[in-house]
């Protein structure tokens, strides 16, 4: 199911931070969308998803618009983490990752699929051994693994995140990018916001590099990371090579000229 956005233009207290962006995001692809700090990533996230209404455009999930979308059969179809997503319920972890099904059920008992899909993701995620702990009282890398985790749940066609491995350690950040590919394996589409150029390049399908409210570039990896496109981006220069395993290797190495 494709994921759609045409001349999407959004003011926000009176600065413009979308300029008539346009693309297309394909299920079972992980797409990454880079930029430097205000390019306007979080926001068109947002859109995405269907938090925010654009100024203009439109957004279109497969054949129908975003915003004709009822809101029960938009939580089913995205499953969104925001950048900075905080634990405001005083419930133990199970319960709280419980919450992604809701969606499918419209009560709250939930069956042997549901309960498999918790499970599912809570193992994928490292979380079964804090089931019973209170959500509020677990670390920010442990509250981030548990909201991934409530967002795989829903087994969602669309998975929109916002930096989901900025508060976890090296170990976490593997397994999360695991879960996520292996939701695309399952025929999910992910989109994901990160700072991290080498992660990026290592999880991308196709990569969206975004400036001042604007789609700078669009491609595969070795399309679009290149030291012009990044140095236009970012003002900084950078390295682009592979590691010993042949990964790629994406590092900054000074200001740009």
């Amino acid at each position: 199911m494709e994921l759609r956005f045409d001349n999407l233009s959004l003011t926000l207290r009176g600065r413009p931070v979308l300029h008539g962006v346009s693309g297309a995001l394909n299920g079972g692809d992980v797409t990454v969308i880079l930029g430097a700090n205000g390019a306007g990533k979080s926001t068109l996230l947002a859109c995405l998803a269907g938090l925010r209404a654009p100024d203009t455009g439109a957004v279109r999930l497969g054949d129908k618009a975003m915003s004709a979308l009822p809101p029960l059969e938009r939580a089913r179809l995205i499953g969104l983490l925001p950048q900075h997503a905080d634990v405001h319920w005083n419930l133990n972890v199970r319960t709280l990752v419980a919450l992604g099904r809701l969606p499918h059920r419209g009560r709250w008992k939930l069956g042997p699929d549901d309960q498999s899909a918790v499970d599912h993701a809570m193992a994928a995620t490292d979380c079964m051994h804090l089931a019973a702990r209170k959500a509020q009282r677990l670390s920010g890398g442990e509250q981030a693994r548990v909201l991934l985790a409530r967002v795989l749940a829903g087994e969602p066609r669309w998975i929109l995140a916002d930096e989901p491995f900025a508060s976890l350690d090296p170990a976490h950040q593997i397994d999360a990018a695991a879960s996520l590919r292996e939701a695309t394996r399952q025929g999910a589409g992910v989109a994901v916001v990160l700072h991290d150029l080498t992660q990026a390049a290592r999880l991308a399908d196709r990569v969206i590099v975004m400036k001042t409210g604007e789609v700078l570039a669009t491609g595969t990896v070795d399309e679009v990371m290149t030291p012009p496109v990044l140095e236009a981006a970012y003002g900084v220069r950078v390295f682009c090579g592979h590691d010993a395993h042949g990964a790629p290797l994406i590092v900054p190495v000074g200001c740009a000229a």
